[in-house]
Parts: structure tokens; sequence; C-alpha cells
């Protein structure tokens, strides 16, 4: 597997992974009848980057965007989104890209990194963030409408990036 900018003609398979998430509605904060243009707008035209991950027969396995967390005074925090194909789940390529982004983002000059809405079910991206080194810094109760559970706590994770 290897970790690339992604190329426009990656937007159909990307889409592909992208939807079944979307529409599930248990990861990320997005509407769940989200279409692609509106994704693709979200994932790929406004993050600083969009980077995905393709395995040793060129498929796309997954993607990650970077961009800041916040505008102006907050702006030297990134943030990341990760998702990866439902048939590439298991194989690390979660992680590989959460390391590959850490040093993106040091090479676009963030200085931390910021999850917002990590749902306290998704409890193996969560075991993940922290084996990397991100900390619960905070716990917002009930913050995440989930479509079997209801409301849900989200926490917030932040890492700081090391020179």
């Amino acid at each position: 597997m290897h970790i690339r900018a992604f190329h426009d003609d990656d937007w159909p398979a990307l889409w592909a992974i992208l939807a079944p998430v979307f529409a599930a509605g248990e990861t990320y904060a997005v509407d769940r009848d989200i279409d692609a243009r509106r994704a693709r707008r979200y994932w790929v035209d406004q993050p600083a980057a969009c980077l995905v991950a393709v395995d040793d027969r060129g498929q796309l396995a997954g993607s990650y965007f970077i961009k800041a967390n916040q505008a102006g005074p907050g702006d030297h925090v990134a943030n990341c989104g990760y998702i990866v194909a439902e048939i590439a789940r298991g194989q690390g390529i979660a992680g590989a890209m959460c390391e590959h982004s850490q040093q993106q983002a040091r090479s676009l000059g963030f200085t931390a990194m910021q999850y917002n809405c990590v749902v306290a079910t998704n409890t193996s991206a969560l075991a993940l963030w922290q084996r990397l080194g991100f900390a619960v810094v905070g716990t917002l109760p009930g913050a995440f409408r989930h479509p079997r559970l209801g409301p849900v706590d989200a926490h917030v994770l932040y890492k700081t990036l090391a020179g």
C-alpha cells in the first residue's frame, strides 16, 4: 500500500467508499443524504489536502483529508478525517494514514492535530487514535445523534506534533 495525493480520476472510487459510511450516519457528522457533489466539496475541495491509500493492485483502499481546524489564530492546529474501504478494514490502513497525516501536517506548518467529534461508539477508531498518541481532552455528552442508539457521546482528541 502507498499513500499519494488525490487525483480527479480517483473520485468515483472514493465516492463509493464515502457514500455508504455517510449514509450509515454512525461516524461522521455529515448529512446522511449528502450527494456526491457536496461530499466532494467536503472531503476533497475544501481541505488543504486530500490523499488516498492505494493497495498493491492499484485499488483505492482509503483516504484522508487535512485542513486547519479553525481559522485565524487557530489555524496552526490541523484537523483530519479518515475513511477506509469496507473490504480493506483491519489491515492497518487507518493507522498508516494517521501516521502519514501527522507528517503531512508538520510539513504544512501545523503544530498540533485535533479531532473534534470522535463518536464514542466508534471504539476501534478511538482505540487507534489513542494508541497513536492522541489524548481525549474532552467528552461532549450526547453530542452525536446515532441513527440506532440515539444521542451518544463524542470525544475531542488532541496531539501536539513534535518537530
